[in-house]
């Protein structure tokens, strides 16, 4: 995390309403100067208490004479603002962490007294949040399993014992999903059904055919159409006309007297009428009779006769009553096979059959006797026989339909006949019981009972693997922490040059709870913590020793953060109480530690400690400001720190004029760090146009060599070569130019020879 600004700080320690901060913004690195009084620690206390949510600690520092509670706003990268109002925050921050004297006092000493507390908030940082939280997860996690099995047996006891049968709950509530579980149910009750009538399956009979019998409609026209083309049109009219003139049955009459005359004479010689006994030689009617009634018109009655028959036949008599009791019959097989397969539903209504067919038929028959009446009349079928005849075709293919629908049941049918003879009642019944119990499990109330029962016992499956780990990440966390721990201890007080190392820093479990208890070595002599008149913590560090101690405590429980690089890393006057030998030092594990942090804040009332901060800063990410007094309080304002800088260049050369005249070597890697910061100072004086603040001296010798030669030259060629072998020896002993530069070797002769050169250079 970063934070960009304090937007505001109002009703807070020596800050009433500070706002002007908000056009300040903060980098990396930021160093922040103020008199002591001004508010550094009211700073680090706000930001201590973003990072653990402790409202009191902002509370208790409520400015003096405001009738408000404090209100505390700060913008953070790529997130909300942090905001203070009504006693609380808006959410904390974790991954701030905070050095001051309230970390001494909590995790070192009161004064000069260890008490047991120290050691157990020491015992926390030396497990650093990662094991506090491993330690916390773990009781977390043995809750959680008990209340999970509190749960577990409610939810269990509330699904129903009727619902799973024999099954247990977890069997029951395993059951999966089936979204075939219907078909498949009544696929078992058939078979279970069909094995228990396995003898009735055997002999009942399969689905016969259903058919309704069909008009010939075109041979009925084409019947109906028939007259005797053959015969002359008029002659034909007068033959009509004649015997429509003779009244009822004359027609039958004239044929029968035609017979008579046919039985006289076949060439007609000596004809006379049966009528009127008139000679029939010369009559032009008789031929016309003679052919009307010819065996055409005989063959034509008989076909009309005939057809007539048929349809009495075909769709008259038993022919209705037939087809209903096949109707019956295929109802009667359908509900005795539906239940041991799918059969379609046979839903025929007979009687609006038989009605459309009787209707039908009838029509038919009526217009045939008209026919045989007048068999050379052109007849056809009126509009409502044809209406009856399409609602009889009509039914006929609705049954047609439904004959090839149970036709093609006939299979299945021969399945479940087959089945049934080798079945195994009890087996099928198994089977069922199983599928029951899969449906009632998802059964809408079961399933969300049965559902909540096996999250939970995930739940808990998923806390106790989480607890183990957690068990044995803590216990081997334990195992390997103290001892690393003691280790990075130790390192980091043989840096800050203190003559004291701990040792036996271990854990210990005692009445108030976990803690850390280690001894003082001074020169390999082992001295207690507490003692009785003899030498003890209090006695024997000094009050720089014990902020010493500190510092290593902070930056060592730093080191073993996995969260180190997310982390905002507050030191407030870490000086403080520190003997002058240990300022170097202590500014170089800075360096070391601002380079894996997200972010550094630095408070402190001493000019000279930031000063050597910035110099050695990267001037890309670092940032200045002051808190400086605004009538009776305190506000943030931007500080020029390269001018408070300028005093330090000054100690630069005394420092390096001093090596040169008397050789002494005990600042002779100072000495060597100090050259480049002395060229760097002078090329701001001696070209300030080209070198201004914030330049490098590579890029510099880098124009220098492009202008030589040139009217705008810089440097000559052998200035130019002289300033490129100055900068890079004292490369080497500069963290952003020599990852080793801690290491490197410094040569008396050779320093004294580039620190001659570069004085005589800097002139």
């Amino acid at each position: 995390m970063m934070i960009e600004r304090f937007q505001l700080l109002r009703n807070v320690g020596q800050f009433n309403s500070v706002s002007e901060g908000a056009h300040l913004p903060l980098t990396r690195l930021n160093l922040i100067y103020a008199e002591n009084g001004r508010g550094k620690t009211t700073l680090a206390t706000i930001l201590k208490s973003l990072s653990t949510g402790d409202s009191a600690a902002v509370m208790e520092r409520r400015r003096l004479g405001s009738n408000n509670p404090p209100h505390i706003i700060i913008a953070l990268a790529g997130q909300s603002d942090a905001i203070f109002q009504n006693g609380s925050w808006s959410f904390t921050e974790p991954d701030v962490v905070v050095f001051d004297d309230a970390f001494v006092a909590a995790n070192v000493c009161s004064g000069m007294a260890i008490e047991t507390a120290h050691k157990q908030n020491l015992h926390e940082l030396i497990l650093g949040a990662q094991g506090v939280l491993l330690n916390a997860a773990l009781q977390k996690h043995v809750v959680a399993v008990e209340e999970h099995n509190r749960a577990l047996r409610q939810k269990s006891d509330a699904i129903p014992a009727g619902a799973r049968g024999p099954l247990t709950v977890d069997r029951f509530c395993g059951l999966a999903l089936d979204p075939d579980i219907d078909a498949k149910l009544e696929t078992a009750r058939r078979n279970l059904a069909a094995a228990k009538s396995a003898d009735a399956v055997r002999s009942r009979a399969e689905f016969l055919a259903l058919s309704l019998p069909a008009f010939d409609m075109d041979a009925i026209d084409t019947l109906l159409a028939r007259t005797l083309p053959d015969l002359e049109a008029d002659a034909a009219a007068r033959v009509r006309d004649h015997l429509r003139r003779l009244g009822k049955g004359g027609e039958a009459w004239v044929g029968e007297g035609m017979g008579r005359v046919a039985s006289v004479s076949a060439d007609r010689t000596g004809e006379v009428c049966p009528f009127c006994a008139q000679d029939l030689a010369g009559s032009l009617l008789i031929g016309h009779y003679q052919a009307y009634f010819s065996e055409a018109y005989n063959a034509l009655k008989r076909a009309i006769t005939h057809v007539g028959q048929g349809i009495n036949t075909t769709h008259g008599g038993d022919a209705p009553a037939a087809f209903e009791r096949s109707v019956r019959v295929a109802s009667e097989n359908r509900e005795f096979w539906k239940t041991f397969t799918d059969i379609p539903a046979v839903e025929v209504d007979t009687a609006a059959i038989a009605r459309d067919w009787s209707a039908a038929r009838e029509a038919v028959l009526t217009v045939l006797r008209a026919k045989a009446a007048a068999p050379l009349e052109a007849m056809s079928l009126s509009t409502e026989a044809r209406t009856a005849i399409d609602r009889h075709h009509e039914h006929r293919e609705a049954i047609s339909m439904l004959s090839n629908t149970l036709l093609a049941r006939n299979d299945a049918i021969g399945v479940v006949r087959e089945k049934a003879s080798g079945a195994n009642v009890a087996t099928l019944s198994s089977d069922l019981e199983k599928l029951t119990a899969v449906k009632a499990r998802h059964e809408t109330a079961t399933a969300v009972l049965c559902d909540d029962y096996l999250s939970e016992k995930a739940s808990k499956a998923k806390t106790e693997k989480q607890r183990t780990a957690a068990r044995a990440a803590l216990d081997q966390y334990r195992k390997d922490i103290f001892p690393a721990y003691e280790t990075a201890i130790n390192d980091y007080l043989a840096r800050f040059n203190a003559g004291f190392r701990l040792g036996s820093v271990t854990s210990v479990n005692n009445r108030g709870g976990s803690s850390a208890t280690y001894n003082v070595l001074i020169n390999n002599v082992e001295v207690a913590l507490t003692g009785d008149g003899g030498p003890s913590f209090k006695n024997t560090l000094s009050a720089g020793d014990r902020n010493t101690l500190a510092l290593a405590f902070f930056f060592a429980s730093l080191n073993q953060d996995a969260r180190l690089a997310n982390k905002l890393v507050v030191i407030d006057d870490p000086m403080t109480s520190l003997d002058e030998h240990r300022r170097l030092t202590t500014i170089q594990e800075m360096q070391r530690l601002y380079d894996r942090v997200s972010q550094m804040v630095v408070l402190s009332h001493s000019k000279p400690f930031l000063c050597s901060i910035w110099e050695s800063a990267d001037k890309a990410t670092r940032s200045a400001m002051r808190i400086a007094r605004d009538g009776r309080g305190s506000k943030l304002a931007t500080w020029d720190i390269r001018q408070d800088s300028v005093t330090q260049h000054d100690r630069r050369h005394q420092l390096v004029r001093h090596y040169i005249r008397t050789g002494d070597d005990a600042n002779e890697r100072e000495v060597a760090a100090a050259l480049r910061p002395i060229l760097e100072a002078f090329m701001r004086v001696a070209h300030p146009e080209r070198f201004p603040p914030g330049s490098l001296l590579g890029p510099f010798i880098d124009v220098c060599r492009q202008r030589h030669g040139r009217a705008d030259e810089v440097l000559s060629p052998g200035d130019t070569a002289e300033l490129r072998a100055l900068l890079d020896y004292a490369n080497r002993f500069h963290h952003d130019s020599n990852p080793a530069w801690e290491t490197a070797v410094v040569n008396d002769q050779e320093l004294l020879d580039f620190a001659t050169r570069t004085l005589n250079f800097a002139r």
